[in-house]
């Protein structure tokens, strides 16, 4: 067989396995992708060249690394599907860089987020002035999530509890406190925290959804 022949054979393979686990990484947008999610595709694009290019390279060889960062990367995605602060670990956090109109120089110092930054999503989401912005969540896809001043103010809400896990920067923002969060919970039946997947609170009412029975049982 011609080593053209064998390079074209090589490339559909690699191209099929390639786009299968991609396929397998849900649908996210470019950049949507978590750094876990860039560090394998990385990973594997290098890899799949050597297995098409290097003829000494038997497929098998080639392809097993290859195999082992999809099953890596599965793994550590199922992982943190079902586990909050793992997944803050190898995803990070959204953080505040804009809080009550001001902004939150401290957490853009840690984010090595600067100025620049800042006002350049600001121009892409149509805002020219940064005083018409009441909070700003740098997400962790490094997109900016900017919610504008009202007039009616209250209308902006923050997730309190999320995967069982009590979101305390959002507490903060919101002015209220943890004791606070567990005595309503628990007047309106709810004991277990880890038990509600999502709590937000607004205008004084909260919207809760419990995990499903399926969720908790794992």
């Amino acid at each position: 067989m011609s080593e053209i022949l064998v390079i074209l054979l090589r490339t559909i393979v690699v191209f099929i396995i390639v786009l299968t686990f991609l396929r397998f990484m849900g649908k996210k947008e470019l950049g949507e992708l978590s750094l876990l999610d860039i560090v394998v595709s990385l990973m594997i694009a290098e890899l799949a060249v050597i297995a098409i290019e290097d003829p000494d390279v038997s497929m098998a060889r080639g392809l097993a690394p290859i195999f082992l960062l999809i099953v890596i990367q599965m793994t550590l995605t199922t992982i943190s599907l079902k586990n909050q602060k793992f997944r803050d670990v190898i995803e990070g956090r959204p953080v505040m860089i804009i809080e009550n109109g001001k902004m939150n120089q401290t957490n853009m110092r840690k984010q090595r987020y600067n100025l620049d930054d800042v006002l350049f999503q600001l121009r892409e989401k149509g805002i020219a002035d940064i005083r018409d912005v009441e909070f700003a969540i740098l997400e962790r896809s490094g997109n900016l999530s900017i919610f504008k001043k009202e007039p009616n103010s209250s209308v902006f809400t923050l997730p309190l509890i999320q995967d069982g896990v009590i979101q305390d920067e959002h507490l903060k923002v919101t002015k209220k406190t943890k004791e606070w969060l567990l005595s309503e919970l628990a007047k309106k039946g709810y004991d277990q925290i880890k038990d509600i997947f999502y709590c937000s609170y607004m205008q004084g009412q909260f919207f809760i959804e419990e995990k499903d029975k399926k969720s908790m049982s794992k």
